[in-house]
């Protein structure tokens, strides 16, 4: 089995845990809602902006070779500097 296939399968397997749990009237997770909802609402915020972060900015060695292709095709704006009084293009 591939790492992908290992996550989901222990992601459902701790579920029907936690649903039966739920059915039997114990409680999985002795906090109390608002507290969980806090965590949540957090861990969410935390994820989708490193998420997006990452995913926009050029910041692997992929990433940067990737985003000089771009540049040399003409997908993207090249970033004008200024060095002896000329300017060129920052690739």
């Amino acid at each position: 089995m591939d790492k992908g296939t290992v996550i989901r399968t222990s992601v459902l397997f701790l579920a029907l845990i936690n649903q039966l749990l739920v059915i039997f009237g114990k409680s999985p997770l002795p906090i109390d809602s608002e507290t969980l909802e806090q965590v949540v609402s957090s861990l969410f915020t935390i994820i989708i902006a490193l998420n997006a972060w990452f995913r926009n900015n050029y910041i692997t060695k992929r990433g940067i070779a990737q985003r000089d292709i771009l540049r040399e095709k003409g997908l993207i704006k090249a970033k004008e500097r200024k060095s002896n009084g000329k300017t060129n293009l920052n690739h």
